[in-house]
Parts: C-alpha cells; structure tokens; sequence
C-alpha cells in the first residue's frame, strides 16, 4: 500500500523497524507492564506452594539464607533480559533475540522452550491454586450436591482437578474478553499481593501464641529427602533452591506485552528488573514471617512442609483461613497473567510460522486479542497437568506428578532466558543497544546469568528422592523426577524435528510489514523473512 503516510508514533515506528505491524492494542501503561511480570512472579503464589520442597531440602536456611542469595543471582538474568527487551521490544521475547543475534536455530529451540516452560508455569500455577482453593473449601465444610469438600472420604486428586478446570477456564474467558481488562486485574494484583502480604506477616506475628528463635530460622537444617545428611550442602540443599527459582519465573511476561505497552523500549525493559527486585523484597519478608511462625520442627514435617497445614497448626481457625485465603486469591491472579503471557508467546510464534496450524494460533480478533493462542495455551496446559490425577496408593491425595511440572517451568523458561544472553555476550560490543542498557557490566551480569542456570538445570534434573534413582532396590516411578525426560525428550524431538522439517521451512521472524525511508508503509502482510543466518545485531 504505497504513499501511507509515515509512521509517526514512536512505539509503532520501532515495531515497523523490527518487521511487524501494529496489530495488538497498545494500551498497557508502564505499570501495567511490571504488574504482569509482578503478579506472575507472585509471592503469594510460588513462596506458598513449593515452600515446603524448600523445607524438606534444606529447612530454614534453604529459606531464610537461601532466597536473598539465589534473589541476587537472578537479578543478574534479570537485567540482562532487560537490556534485550529495550533493544527488541516484541511479543516474541527470547526467541525473537535469539533470531536475530543467532539465528533461526537458535530461535527455534529457544521459542519451543519459551512455551513449554510457560505452558507448565499455567498448568502449576492454576493447579497449585486450585489445591489451596480445595484446602479452604474443606475448611469452610463446602457442599455443592456434585462434590462434597467437607467429605473426608471423597477423592481429593479428584476435586483438586474440577477446581482447577474451573480456573482454567476463567482464566481463558478473561483473557479472551479484553487485553485492557487483563492489564487492569494485574495492577490491582500489584496491590493485592503488596497489602496481602502486609497483612499475612500482621497475622502470622500477632495470632501464634509462640515464634521460632533467630537462631533457629538462620541457622537450622532439616533433611526430608530420604538422603543422607552427608550430602546436605552439596546436593540436598541446592535442590531446595527449587524454590526461589521456581517462584522467580515468568518475568519475561514484560518482553511478551511489549507491543501493547506505550514507551516499549523503557517501559518493558524497566518492568522486568523491577517486578524482581519488588518480589525478592516482599518474598523474603513474608517467608521468614512464615518460618518464624512454625510451632516446633515436627510440625512442619508432619505436614511435608504444606504451608496450609503450617498455618492451621500454628493458628487454627479464622487466622489461617485468612492466610490462605489471601493467598489463593493471589494465586488466581497470577495464573491469569501466566495465561496472558503464554498465549503472547504462543501467537509470536506462530505468527512466524514455527507451530503446527500457525495460521490458527497467530490470528486476532475484533478487540485485538490472540483467542485462539489463548485456548490452545489454557488446553495444554490441561493435558500437562493429567498425570496428577493418578493416586497412588501409598501416597493417596498427593499430585505426585506437581514438582516434575514445577521443574519442567524452571528448566524451560531459564534455558530460554539465557540463550540469548549467552548470544548477546558473543556478540560483544558490535551489539546495538536499545534506550534502557547496561553498559560494559553486561558482560559480569550475563556471564553469572549463564553460568548459574547451566548449573541449575543440571540440579533441578536429578532425583528429588533416593526412591526416585533408577537401580535403587526401592525404586519407585511415582518418586522419579520425570524432568530429564520432558527436557531431554523435548530436545530431541525438536531437534529432530529442526533436521528433518523446519530448518528449510523456518527462517526466523516473518515480516508483517515494509516501509520506506521516509517511514512510509510500502506493504502490510508481507511474507518475506529474514535471512536464515542473520548477522549480530548492530
């Protein structure tokens, strides 16, 4: 459509350079932008839910020393997503940077493990409230007719997993409904979570008749694994860090709403280091709350470390109600913008051609909204999370399978994070920096980025449990980390599938749009691509 006038505004002008039209709304603020990566980051969330994996891997000190320190490292990764967000302010996020400064290939395995990893973080996260929903439903003696939550002898497995389709789909009706509504729930989130947290360490000071010492929550093991104590600081405890990393994901969210948020460049990159560094504050404060509020060791053991039972135990009644009921709503929160941020990163991939029916996953409606990306994200996620439902009957009402999908999120999403940190590193200074940027302490911080999640992937593959290493007289499948499976299967098969099909069919982000110098729109819709092997960005 030649003699268009220019483009004039800023945001739009800079999509147009990187090969895209405006095709999303841009109605998200810059608050707005953090509050997505904030709520999905979700304190109330990932601290609540993996807490106990922390105490059984560890103990205090897993939480209280382990936290801030992992919180540090992951600031790192942080800022060198931000300074890649404000050079390419896409919806394609990681793969998108990774295309440009590696490649198609490099995109291609970065983008597939961009949306395992968030299609587990919806499935765990809505899964995760959806058990927490279930707990305070048996508490409040609920009795819908169909299902009874106040019936002890009911299949727990059975009514966590009705819950959490109901969530599913709320979520997807959200998302479906309106971007701007989206971006309003999320704002509100950044409150809920701010003042919610504020008023579950009131509780959890004032209502426990008895606290821990300082002694005991800075300096006091526990070793829950079924390993020895010998490995305590090797292995056990490193693989407590599961924790923090699993609560700190999904900060890419900011990248995948770029296009929809007004000052992209400063804006999305600013959202990402700040929703961290806001969540790690907050975390810490209310993790020890909950750690100091623990009536005794035993306890918390006899519990695994199910911070619904910890607060029942330490204030039972209304107190602990409360606490989880705050939570919860926190957590539906968060899985709203899980859903939000996967569909984003579901519809830029396929709008560059690199899923199966990209032509269905890429399509917007009338109010701008990705439906389609965000149905086929919501069902994946539920097909994920299927395996939960087996109860296993030495271990009835436990989803045996949760932290094998908790591991799967960290694991997906951290390898997609780093691969194109790793790239920008190689690129050096020939790398053409965006408004928001690092300096030369691109090359500490992306150096630490990188080496820290090579060696959390390796962590997070091995056994949780000695029932759980194949050879072991006592193996048990039910007790296995399925997570080197998922990660190396899920290589395998997008490698083979890279080398059999895509790499003469994929060459990277599709232009949607051509422009003169003049800024002038020549053609809308256009198929042309990239070369296969662009050169580094600069």
């Amino acid at each position: 459509m030649s003699g268009q006038a220019p483009i004039q505004d800023a945001d739009e002008r800079k999509l147009a350079e990187l090969g895209y039209k405006q095709e999303l709304g841009r109605t998200w603020t810059s608050f707005q932008n953090m509050a997505i990566s904030f709520t999905i980051i979700s304190v109330l969330a990932g601290c609540f839910t993996t807490f106990g994996f922390a105490w059984n891997n560890g103990g205090p000190i897993a939480i209280s020393w382990g936290w801030p320190i992992v919180c540090a490292i992951l600031m790192c990764v942080a800022l060198s997503m931000s300074e890649l967000t404000s050079a390419f302010p896409t919806a394609g996020g990681p793969y998108w940077w990774a295309s440009r400064m590696g490649g198609a290939g490099w995109a291609w395995f970065t983008g597939w493990f961009n949306v395992i990893g968030l299609v587990a973080v919806v499935a765990s996260v809505d899964y995760a409230a959806a058990i927490f929903a279930t707990v305070l439903f048996g508490l409040w003696g609920l009795n819908l007719g169909f299902v009874n939550f106040a019936d002890p002898g009911a299949s727990i497995l059975g009514e966590t997993f009705i819950v959490y389709i109901v969530f599913l789909i709320i979520h997807g009706l959200i998302n479906v409904y309106s971007s701007q509504l989206v971006a309003r729930l999320n704002a509100i989130s950044v409150w809920w979570h701010v003042i919610g947290v504020a008023v579950i360490i009131a509780i959890l000071i004032i209502v426990p008749d008895r606290h821990q010492s300082v002694s005991f929550v800075f300096t006091e093991t526990n070793n829950l694994s079924g390993f020895g104590d010998g490995l305590l600081w090797f292995y056990i405890l490193p693989l407590g860090l599961l924790m923090t990393m699993y609560t700190v994901t999904g900060y890419d969210a900011s990248a995948h709403v770029a296009e929809e948020t007004h000052e992209a460049e400063m804006s999305a990159a600013k959202g990402i280091w700040q929703a961290v560094l806001l969540s790690a504050i907050i975390g810490w404060f209310v993790l020890l709350a909950i750690v100091f509020a623990i009536p005794d060791k035993e306890t918390a053991n006899g519990v695994f470390g199910f911070t619904p039972g910890i607060f029942d135990a330490a204030m039972p009644g209304a107190g602990a109600e409360l606490v989880i009921l705050i939570s919860t709503i926190g957590q539906l929160f968060c899985g709203m913008a899980c859903v939000t941020s996967c569909s984003r990163t579901f519809f830029a991939f396929s709008r560059d051609r690199a899923t199966p029916g990209w032509k269905t996953w890429s399509k917007v409606d009338k109010n701008h909204v990705p439906r389609n990306a965000v149905i086929g994200s919501s069902v994946a996620a539920l097909i994920l999370t299927l395996p939960a439902l087996y109860d296993h009957p030495d271990l009835p009402g436990i989803p045996v399978a949760f932290y094998a999908i908790v591991s799967i999120a960290v694991i997906g999403l951290y390898i997609a994070y780093v691969a194109p940190v790793f790239l920008r590193l190689r690129a050096g200074d020939s790398f053409k920096t965006g408004a928001w940027n690092l300096g030369s302490k691109y090359k500490v911080l992306g150096t630490v980025a990188v080496v820290w999640t090579v060696f959390a992937v390796v962590i997070f593959n091995l056994p949780f449990y000695p029932q759980g290493v194949p050879g072991n007289e006592d193996f048990s499948w039910v007790l296995f980390n399925y997570s080197p499976i998922m990660t190396v299967g899920l290589f395998i098969v997008i490698g083979i599938w890279w080398l059999v099909s895509a790499k003469n069919k994929f060459t990277g982000p599709v232009r949607t749009i051509e422009f003169d110098e003049a800024m002038r729109v020549m053609d809308e819709g256009s198929t042309s691509a990239p070369p296969a092997t662009p050169p580094p960005a600069g």
